[in-house]
């Protein structure tokens, strides 16, 4: 699942912004050049739960209009997955504006 990497990533990255300050300079700007890695990950992610939330109101479409190929289950587990999906995206997006606010309340 995209969102699971998405969280994986950013756990790698916290414990990555923990590096003593006798680090050397290559490896934090290692941890630098992850930040486009990341923004396109999420950028994905977001894309795929679009994909899926679409998929699920155009099959809900097609049922309410009497398609013989969609059948009652498969409308309500794409609207499950569709709920899913968007339930760990506003996980991560409440996650990520945690850390923001954490990390701007730190004293430099």
């Amino acid at each position: 699942m995209q969102v699971q990497n998405v969280l994986a990533q950013m756990r790698a990255l916290a414990q990555s912004g923990r590096v003593e300050s006798s680090a050397p300079v290559a490896e934090v700007n290692d941890v630098q050049g992850t930040d486009d890695d990341f923004a396109s990950k999420l950028r994905d992610a977001v894309r795929d739960v679009n994909e899926i939330q679409q998929e699920s109101s155009s099959m809900q479409t097609r049922f309410e209009l009497g398609d013989n190929n969609v059948s009652l289950p498969q409308v309500m587990v794409a609207m499950n997955k569709s709920s899913i999906a968007f339930e760990a995206t506003n996980q991560v997006r409440n996650r990520l504006l945690s850390a923001y606010q954490e990390v701007m309340s730190m004293q430099v």
